[in-house]
């Protein structure tokens, strides 16, 4: 693709890298088959083709965006399903990213919108904040039927009421569990050390879930592996960034990245492992978007570079499935929810599901696998009418190949897709836990 930015917008390096990303894209229009909102609503502007062409004239004349393009911005999921497919190699996800920053920075949303945006920056990064919300909503769950309920019909954005009510859909049926062990601890490896890691504590996922990183916990300790859980350790930043508010995310990412080298150079790291992919994709992009910061550049990208998702550590690992184990889960269907974030983001397809396999379970690849259920983060909320669709679509799929249970690598695809059927959603780490010794999972 042709572009005409000046050689004054070009000194700016974030420009320079967009002009890159657009002079890749020969708008062959492959992306438009794998873009979820563009097979859902049809419409050129909600392709990855019609968004670059958006961006690109919003960058380049350097406008102010308009409510049309912040509205089919907004509609991007970030699913990054058009990166796997594009044969050109185009970067969209540092394309987007970018005019998510310009938007934020210069567009003026309406008051409702900035006040849920703002509510959701600070509740979701904040475990104990978000605590207290969740309960809250599981109090208010028997009221959503007087909400708004979802429309076919894509006007310029639900309405607030409307995402009100999608906060409340998602809210948990049950107490919360209790919090998971706390930032400083330490897990000893049993037997002979055979590595040492850190492990992300996350933020939504520690308070909905801590099981599953006890069972990250668990599968490691059991094979050899010390865990630390880093003192002081922030969210990755990731649900603020991809609302555009680059500030809050590059700090929470130098936190990190402080906190993480002095543990490495204090009691040595293999690696940092994420069992939120979602968390895993943002943080395997520090090194990106800390490149022009001179004091970090280096140590985000060693960062970075130890970055992985638990499924990759774990393949290294050679792990021991348990006789005893196996003979209750060996005729167990697992459907397999490759999130975006783990397939489109990090490149991982194959390594949870040869995971299960060896681990004696059965495992099927679900219809339409590289299509997005929904979650994308804040997405679920902020455009609960498309989430909707993609949610019902997912599981609509997932009934086809009749599994006994769900497996996913992230969160939020779970609990996208456990509000839309009632088969049992759990993390592939779970799963491994089990096959390796561990309790059985208490969804099942």
């Amino acid at each position: 693709m042709k572009t005409e930015f000046t050689l004054a917008q070009l000194a700016d390096p974030d420009i320079a890298v967009a002009d890159k990303i657009l002079r890749a894209c020969v708008h062959c229009g492959f992306c438009t088959a794998t873009c979820p909102t563009y097979v859902l609503l049809g419409d050129e502007l909600d392709s990855p083709r019609g968004r670059i062409y958006l961006i690109k004239q919003m960058l380049e004349k350097d406008q102010a965006p308009t409510a049309d393009v912040v509205k089919h911005i907004d509609r991007c999921l970030s699913c990054l399903s058009c990166m796997t497919t594009c044969p050109s190699g185009v970067h969209y996800m540092h394309l987007v990213d970018q005019a998510r920053v310009r938007i934020d920075e210069t567009y003026q949303r309406p008051f409702t919108d900035r006040l849920l945006r703002a509510v959701l920056a600070f509740v979701l990064p904040r475990p104990r904040e978000f605590r207290i919300a969740m309960t809250l909503a599981r109090l208010g769950r028997p009221f959503r039927a007087l909400l708004p309920a979802s429309s076919a019909t894509q006007g310029p954005a639900p309405s607030l009421l409307r995402r009100l009510r999608a906060m409340l859909d998602l809210a948990p049926t049950a107490a919360l569990p209790p919090p998971g062990p706390s930032g400083g601890t330490v897990f000893p490896a049993q037997g002979e050390r055979r590595g040492r890691v850190a492990l992300l504590q996350g933020c939504a996922q520690a308070a909905l879930a801590p099981r599953i990183n006890q069972a990250a916990i668990n599968v490691l300790t059991r094979h050899g592996v010390e865990v630390v859980l880093v003192k002081d350790e922030q969210c990755c930043g990731a649900l603020t960034h991809h609302m555009g508010q680059d500030e809050d995310a590059l700090a929470r990412a130098r936190a990190n990245v402080d906190v993480w080298t002095a543990e490495a150079a204090r009691g040595g790291l293999d690696a940092i492992l994420v069992t939120t992919s979602g968390c895993g994709t943002v943080i395997k992009d520090y090194g990106h978007m800390l490149r022009e910061d001179a004091q970090y550049a280096e140590s985000s990208a060693a960062v970075s570079a130890m970055a992985k998702d638990i499924s990759e550590y774990l393949a290294g690992l050679d792990l021991r499935p348990k006789a005893q184990s196996k003979a209750q889960h060996d005729d167990i269907v697992v459907a397999y929810h490759s999130a975006c974030s783990l397939q489109h983001g990090q490149k991982i397809t194959s390594i949870p599901k040869e995971l299960l396999s060896k681990s004696g379970f059965v495992v099927k690849d679900i219809p339409e696998s590289h299509l997005c259920c929904g979650s994308a983060g804040t997405y679920n909320i902020l455009q609960p009418d498309i989430a909707m669709r993609l949610r019902d679509r997912k599981v609509a799929n997932i009934a086809t190949v009749k599994p006994n249970v769900i497996a996913a690598g992230n969160i939020g695809c779970m609990m996208q897709i456990a509000s839309g059927t009632s088969i049992p959603v759990v993390h592939t780490v779970e799963l491994l836990d089990w096959a390796t010794g561990g309790p059985r999972p208490g969804l099942i």
